[in-house]
């Protein structure tokens, strides 16, 4: 079985987990392959204890156990997964939209799971009167005028199948993260309609359950 290496922890305002484990929880769900959760304590990403270098060097999560195989880094995980096990595809057959999918992922993961996603969520790991507000606030505002007009445009483009490249697919897979953060958040996305119609679509998807903050940590896998 599959051991997949992550950050949970329940608070009263909802379940939160590692943005970018959860993207590779949301590929296991997806292709409905077993496996168990090991959760870290959150301060193990401060504090990078030994044995949690000692699988991923720059003492991050996720990382994965298949076998005898550690394999850390999100998107190469995912790629794994894909390559490694069977249907459903979340690669389409087409270079052209392959080279799409890695773009958009890409996309996804350095400007908002690494750039404006971490100001909003990380305030959510603490008490409410210990947020910082303003740090919320300049991660919506890169949100606003960078990421959501891109991914914007990108739907707008899109055509059949009303997701990211079409039919579902690892472009996804990241901005899964981005509905799981946002349900949390709540920020308004009136200026970004399709943006806000394809995030409630993720949250329709049976594999966001497992990532959704209204699962308890230990409901939150359906294949363990």
């Amino acid at each position: 079985m599959i051991v997949l290496y992550t950050t949970e922890r329940d608070y009263p305002w909802g379940t939160l987990r590692s943005t970018h484990a959860s993207k590779t929880k949301v590929v296991l769900e997806e292709k409905n392959l077993p496996y168990r959760i090991e959760n870290l304590p959150p301060g193990n990403l401060w504090k990078k204890p030994p044995e949690m270098l000692a699988k991923h060097p720059l003492g991050k999560v996720p990382y994965i156990e298949d076998g005898e195989l550690v394999i850390f880094d999100s998107t190469v995980i995912d790629e794994y997964l894909e390559e490694r096990y069977g249907p459903p595809r979340l690669m389409p057959s087409d270079p052209k939209l392959r080279m799409r999918v890695r773009e958009i992922e890409n996309f996804a993961d350095e400007a908002m799971l690494i750039g404006s996603l971490p100001p909003i969520w990380m305030p959510y790991w603490s008490e409410p009167a210990k947020r910082n507000a303003a740090g919320l606030e300049q991660g919506r505002e890169m949100l606003r005028t960078r990421d959501l007009p891109f991914i914007e445009r990108v739907l707008g483009q899109a055509g059949a199948g009303g997701y990211a490249c079409g039919e579902f697919s690892l472009a996804d897979v990241p901005l899964m993260a981005l509905a799981m953060v946002l349900d949390v958040d709540a920020m308004k996305l009136d200026a970004f309609p399709g943006v806000d119609a394809y995030l409630k679509r993720l949250r329709e998807r049976p594999s966001y359950r497992a990532i959704s903050p209204h699962t308890k940590v230990t409901e939150a896998s359906s294949h363990a």
